[in-house]
């Protein structure tokens, strides 16, 4: 997969960039990328950008791969970058709208309904390889910068009820701490770093200031 990877790198720099034809390869590569769990921002944007230069091209499968795999980058701003290039009338499709509305409850924060929708179209995200924990590592790293701590229960519902086993795995994985019920996440005073503010005036400045006052 390294040399495609390299030959698309290449391939993409070159004068043929946009060759309609060149979609034989970069369509199977954005499969590569769902199914082995990687991605290639650059590859994916010049899929786009194919479609949108040749219409008759257009595959809705391919399409919500690439966004799948930009919700994944969040908090990255891939998937705004790559619905641009997606084409009004085809955010009417039921699947592409369907993404395009659980990128909004992610960016809202709304993490409750956002796994109550996917849990309803499971077919949506069927053969992507670490979606889930790649949404989980979001709403994780959302959480260490909103929260000192949070109960057990409340971070369980933001990862998409999770099992009680599975939730202290993720705990360990960010460093959190568990007691009992509840979570402690980040000590936002250790965040927030105390600064002097140090105000240089000049002492004539302050001379003529006080010598306008004394004659007003």
């Amino acid at each position: 997969m390294a040399d495609v990877a390299t030959a698309i790198k290449v391939m993409l720099k070159g004068i043929d960039r946009y060759n309609p034809e060149n979609l034989s390869v970069l369509e199977p590569f954005v499969k590569s990328q769902v199914k082995e769990n990687f991605c290639d921002l650059s590859a994916n944007l010049a899929v786009l950008k194919l479609y949108q230069f040749n219409p008759s091209y257009f595959q809705e499968e391919i399409v919500c791969d690439i966004l799948l795999k930009a919700l994944e980058a969040l908090p990255s701003p891939d998937f705004s970058l790559c619905e641009c290039l997606v084409d009004q009338y085809h955010h009417e499709n039921p699947q592409i709208g369907r993404l395009i509305f659980l990128n909004h409850l992610l960016q809202t924060c709304d993490f409750r309904l956002f796994w109550r929708e996917l849990k309803a179209t499971p077919e949506l995200i069927e053969g992507v390889t670490g979606f889930e924990d790649a949404i989980r590592k979001y709403i994780c790293q959302t959480v260490s910068n909103s929260y000192q701590h949070i109960k057990a229960e409340t971070l369980q519902a933001l990862l998409g009820d999770l099992e009680d086993k599975d939730l202290d795995a993720w705990i360990e994985k960010n460093g959190w701490t568990r007691t009992d019920d509840l979570i402690f996440v980040t000590n936002q005073e250790e965040i927030i770093k105390s600064r002097n503010i140090v105000d240089k005036v000049n002492f004539d400045k302050v001379q003529s200031v006080m010598i306008s006052g004394l004659h007003s």
